[in-house]
């Protein structure tokens, strides 16, 4: 029996860039522009990789002491779901999705939508401060 040979293991980043790139529309321009924010906004932010399986290639999640957001991409949305979003004061309004749970928040980007940079960079730093505080 033939040995496969060695595959090479992406990191974290490497695999949102790959889901930037293959996107190669307005989606993933959207998933880029919003990367760089969460980046700008906490410059200790951590990239990571999750719930890949043979069903779905997995998932960006941006975390600083605990996670703070996934960026998940559908066919007319580009979702950033906020894992304790419920928690923040979202003066702003950018939540527009998953309003009902007690928990989780989320913000549905669609195609001609413009990005409130200025909002959604305090929206990050509020989760930051959040999950330091716990």
């Amino acid at each position: 029996m033939e040995k496969s040979p060695t595959q090479k293991v992406e990191t974290p980043s490497q695999h949102i860039d790959g889901r930037i790139n293959e996107l190669s529309d307005w989606r993933g321009k959207t998933l880029g522009r919003l990367r760089a924010l969460i980046k700008q906004a906490d410059p200790n932010v951590v990239e990571e990789w999750k719930w890949k399986k043979a069903t779905n290639p997995g998932v960006p999640v941006w975390s600083h002491n605990g996670p703070i957001c996934t960026g998940e991409t559908y066919k007319s949305v580009v979702k950033l779901t906020f894992f304790k979003g419920a928690a923040l004061k979202d003066p702003s309004g950018l939540f527009n999705s998953s309003l009902e749970g007690n928990t989780r928040r989320a913000i549905d980007f669609h195609e001609d939508d413009k990005i409130d940079e200025k909002a959604f960079t305090a929206l990050i730093r509020a989760a930051v401060k959040l999950n330091e505080s716990r």
